[in-house]
């Protein structure tokens, strides 16, 4: 069952990986210089999704990590 476990959560760290380098770049140095990209602003769209999927596949793999330590 722990191999199980360990797969999945090898698959899931597969995919917030790539949902990490998915997100959007902001602010960078230029923020540190006071440009205009330094503005709050809100996530829409794709950008909210990815965000929204981020927490729970590391929720998942909390989840997962704890899953496999009852296991051993």
């Amino acid at each position: 069952m722990a191999n199980y476990f360990l797969i999945a959560e090898m698959l899931v760290s597969i995919a917030l990986i790539a949902t990490v380098l998915f997100q959007l770049r902001g602010g960078g140095i230029g923020g540190i210089f006071g440009q205009a990209d330094s503005v709050y602003r809100t996530r829409r769209g794709i950008e909210s999704t990815l965000l929204k999927l981020t927490i729970i596949l590391v929720v998942l793999i909390v989840v997962f990590a704890i899953l496999i330590a009852t296991q051993a």
